[in-house]
Order: structure tokens, then C-alpha cells, then sequence
């Protein structure tokens, strides 16, 4: 690591690794810094029990963007994407919804349990595609501040609309109630079925710190529905080797302009002389200097810690003090000796090579999110659970199955003991929750895994455990994501950027913000602001 860089970047997760990768193919020269033993951040495949191979974290994959894709010519770095083609809902009294890749197979399904879902969802389908549409330029686009009189943002307001203003004045509309509404009220509006609401609004919950009736949580159900494959709207899918597959062909791409990595490289805190940032210094004492430094971690670490008090105005703390990043959300990760055997649907089949979600209505929803406000994990959580080794058999030994669940909700803040001592009993309670719709599965079981908030916050460098770097609520988004005043990946101090998911666009394994933010530098390297 001798020698002065063009531009170091603090955090080698798949936003920090896309900036290195943009930068680094602009000609800059580019140093990436990661504190632990593997790059990925939470995008990492880990193989915790040998033979079996965990997505730690993150664990399926469809925001990544296109342009990002073919830009930085992913596949030729061995990218491959698997769909997931189904979602299947185990139900407490031996019934089941499932929703297929195949359309006309699931309105089937859906009129199995209502003739009225079954054709308002096709409706709902096409108009959930349009707002996707109406949103997915905005995911590429540098937020302007508002009250700025220079020519680019005067530009950009007038852009977005524009933009907004061509939509035309039923999705307009649409659109606006879909912002502010909770996503129950949202989709009691659509559907009758409980099962089919409970089942969509749970993607309005995933990493946030609210149930299915709280304000704003239909944006975040459309933040997930913006899920795209090969330009298919709703699709989602598992990345052949697991999540850290995409951190590595990211890397891939950009070792191959010239990045260089260094992992168990800890950075200690950002070197600033007369509000300029020049460098860093890691945790052994090493000094490095560069132009520009670009932190992928989230603000509130960034600039609570790595950047001293002096340097920042005290407005600005408050903000970054005030920013919500609440850990919401665990993780189970289990090595199986065989595959779940459902009561409501026995034996092995399609239903299991999709996504399994325990969602049975929004009141089980709604009691899992009350436990969380009062500083208790979910006793009946809402789980989110897909068997990748089905969809990829290199994940585990022959006859043997990786299974990896989402839990919501899991609170960073308990009311009573700590995160270590709750873990196990975390475990049980996921296990035991699950094991009523497949009773077969403790007896399967031949290792497990569980990510705690805090886990996350200690391992993966994720403040309170927020897998978003902060909540995807409507006053932390567009040009107030991470803060007023501050959305346009540049910071208080000069030379020092944010590329992180606490930017624009926000969380999920998008890397979006890390294109944005390495386009900002450059654009700001052409204007010789450095």
C-alpha cells in the first residue's frame, strides 16, 4: 500500500468495490480498504460449516442495476443470476398460497382462495409495473437540492417535474398515496384475502423499523417490487455461488482497471488539515494518503467516528445524530440434512426452490412489529426463507441443503439482557416458529448460524445492525438521504465523499449509490475542484 492514490475507499462492500471500479476505470488510481478477512461487506458467501456455504446476509438479488451490469461487463466475470419463481405461503389451518413465475398459474391460485383477488391483481400487477417504471430513473439520478439556485440543480428540479408531470395525472396521483400510505391500507384497497395482502405488504417491512400499518412502509413494498431481471419487473433471484459472487465480479472488474484491495485493512479515522480531507490512518498506525477519500460505510460511523468533532459543524452532528438507522432484522443460516417437509404441501417440488414466506395475515404482522416497539424480538416472527443449494447445488454436499431465513423483527435496542444472551434463544424461537408448518425440520438440522443486530453491527461494520445504513422512510430519501443539504454524495468536508446504501437510492444490493457517487467525483475531478 506504498505510494499516494488518486482515491482510497473506506469499505469493501459491493457499493464501495462499484466506486472503486468506476474510478479505477476513469483512470484514477484507486485503493479499496476493508476491515475484515473478505471483501463483500453483507453481499459475502461464507462457508461457516465445511461443505456448506452461507449468503451471511444478504441473500437474494435483484436491484442490482442494469447499466451497472453492462457498464462494468459483469457476466464476463462469471456473473450469473438463478430466478426465484415462486413464493410460497405456508398457512396455520393446512392451506397454502403460492404465486408462480408463471402468470396464469398463479391468477389460478390466487382465485383458488378469491375470484376477486385473482382479477384485481392482474390490475394491481400493471399498475405496480408503472410506478416501478416511473421510478427506476429517478435510482440513476443525482438528487438536486431544491434550493439551490445553480444551473445543474435549477436543471435537475425542473427534470424530475418534468418527469413526474409526463406521468399523467391518474398515476400521478397514484403515486403520491402510494408515498404516504401504509402498505396495508395500500392493499386493502386491491385485495380481500389475508394470506395474499400479509404475504405483499411483508416486502414493505423487510429492514424497517415499522409494521404493515405504518405511514410510508408502500413505498418500501414498491422499493422491493422495483426488483429486475433481465428487464422483468417483481423478479427476483439468487446469484450462482452465493451473494458474495456479486462482490467479487465487482471486484473482478475492478482489479481488472487497475484497483488494488487490501482487506484486514481497519481505517481508524480520516485525516482532515483545513477542512480537507487527504488521507487515512488505519488501525496498526499506517498513514495513507490520496486526493479524494470515499467512505462505502454508513454515516453515522463515518462521521461519528472516523471524522473528529473539531471538523464538523455542529448542525451537521445533529443531523447525523438524528439520521434513524434502527436494527430491525436477523438472520438464521442453517445447514440441513435434508429438505422441509411441508404438512400443507408434502414432499419436494417447485414450492421449495422459490422463496418461503410465514406470513399468514397482517395481524400476525402487526404483533410480530408491537413486540419489536417494546424491545422484545418477535415471538411469531415474519420469516422470509429460501433454500439456495436447490437452485445451486454447489452450495452444499450432495443430498445436503443450506437454508438461509430472514427474520423480522429482531430490535438492535432490548428492553431486558443483550444480544450474545439472546442469540440462541433467537434460534429456537425461528426454528420452533417454522417447524409448526414443517415439523421435520429440527430433526434435519445439522448446523446453524445466528446474525444479531449486533452481529452485524460488530462484525459487518452495520451501525445498529440497519442492513439499509439507515431507514428507507420518506424524510431519508431522494435529496434528504442521508441528511438536508447533504444528498449529493459530497460532504462538509472537502474531498471526502459517501457511497454507501446511507446515500441515494438507499439499501439492498442495488450498488447504485456507488455509481452515482464515483460519478460525482469525476465530475468534480473535470471541474478541478480537487
Amino acid at each position: 500500500m506504498k505510494g499516494k492514490y488518486d482515491a482510497i475507499v473506506i469499505g469493501g462492500g459491493h457499493n464501495g468495490l462499484t466506486a472503486a471500479a468506476y474510478l479505477a476505470k476513469a483512470g484514477k488510481k484507486v485503493l479499496v480498504l476493508e476491515r475484515r478477512h473478505l471483501i463483500g461487506g453483507a453481499a459475502v458467501t461464507e462457508e461457516i460449516y465445511p461443505g456448506f456455504k452461507y449468503s451471511v446476509c444478504s441473500y437474494v438479488v435483484s436491484l442490482l442495476r442494469p447499466e451497472i451490469i453492462r457498464e462494468l461487463e459483469l457476466p464476463k466475470y462469471d456473473l450469473e443470476i438463478i430466478p426465484l419463481d415462486s413464493t410460497f405461503t405456508p398457512m396455520p389451518d393446512g392451506n397454502y398460497l403460492a404465486r408462480w413465475g408463471d402468470h396464469a398459474k398463479t391468477r389460478r391460485e390466487i382465485a383458488r382462495h378469491s375470484t376477486v383477488d385473482a382479477e384485481a391483481y392482474e390490475h394491481y400487477g400493471h399498475l405496480m409495473v408503472q410506478m416501478a417504471m416511473a421510478i427506476k430513473p429517478m435510482l440513476g439520478t443525482l438528487p438536486p437540492k431544491p434550493i439551490s439556485w445553480h444551473p445543474r440543480d435549477l436543471y435537475g428540479l425542473a427534470w424530475v417535474g418534468n418527469h413526474f408531470r409526463s406521468l399523467g395525472g391518474k398515476l400521478f396521483y397514484d403515486m403520491t398515496k402510494l408515498m404516504t400510505m401504509s402498505s396495508a391500507d395500500f392493499l386493502d384497497e386491491w385485495f380481500e384475502t389475508e394470506v395474499l395482502k400479509a404475504t405483499m405488504s411483508a416486502s414493505g417491512i423487510i429492514g424497517t423499523f415499522m409494521g404493515p400499518r405504518s405511514p410510508g412502509t408502500a413505498y418500501v413494498l414498491l422499493h422491493h417490487y422495483m426488483g429486475e431481471l433481465d428487464g422483468s419487473f417483481r423478479s427476483w433471484g439468487f446469484a450462482r455461488g452465493g451473494m458474495g459472487t456479486i462482490s467479487r465480479v465487482i471486484a473482478d472488474a475492478a482489479r481488472h482497471h487497475g484497483t488494488e484491495i487490501q482487506t484486514q485493512a481497519a481505517v481508524d479515522h480520516v485525516l482532515i488539515k483545513s477542512g480537507r480531507a487527504y488521507g487515512v490512518v488505519l488501525a496498526s498506525g499506517e498513514e495513507i494518503h490520496a486526493k479524494v477519500i470515499v467512505s462505502g460505510v454508513d454515516p453515522k460511523r463515518t462521521f461519528l467516528k472516523m471524522v473528529e468533532a473539531q471538523h464538523l459543524e455542529a448542525e451537521f452532528v445533529e443531523q447525523i445524530n438524528h439520521l434513524k438507522i434502527r436494527g430491525s432484522s436477523a438472520k438464521v443460516n442453517l445447514a440441513l440434512d435434508g429438505l422441509p417437509n411441508f404438512t400443507c404441501f408434502p414432499g419436494e417440488g417447485p414450492h421449495l426452490a422459490g422463496a418461503i414466506s410465514i406470513s399468514p395475515n397482517i395481524d400476525y404482522l402487526e404483533r410480530a412489529y408491537d413486540d419489536a416497539k417494546y424491545g422484545e424480538y418477535s415471538r411469531r416472527p415474519y420469516l422470509d426463507i429460501v433454500i439456495p443449494s436447490l437452485l445451486d447445488p454447489s452450495m452444499a454436499p450432495p443430498g445436503k441443503h443450506v437454508m438461509s431465513i430472514f427474520v423480522q423483527y429482531a430490535p438492535y435496542h432490548l428492553k431486558s439482557g443483550s444480544w450474545p444472551d439472546q442469540r440462541e434463544r433467537l434460534g429456537d424461537n425461528v426454528i420452533n416458529t417454522l417447524s409448526e408448518y414443517a415439523p421435520n425440520l429440527k430433526n434435519l438440522i445439522l448446523h446453524r448460524q445466528i446474525v444479531t443486530p449486533w452481529d452485524l453491527e460488530q462484525e459487518f461494520g452495520l451501525t445498529e445492525g440497519n442492513i439499509f445504513q439507515g431507514e428507507l422512510t420518506l424524510d431519508q430519501l431522494f435529496f434528504l438521504r442521508p441528511v438536508a443539504g447533504w444528498a449529493q454524495y459530497r460532504t462538509p468536508i472537502r474531498n471526502l465523499y459517501m457511497c454507501g446504501a446511507g446515500t441515494h437510492p438507499g439499501g439492498g444490493v442495488m450498488a447504485a449509490s456507488g455509481r452515482l457517487a464515483a460519478l460525482r467525483v469525476l465530475r468534480d475531478w473535470r471541474m478541478k475542484i480537487f
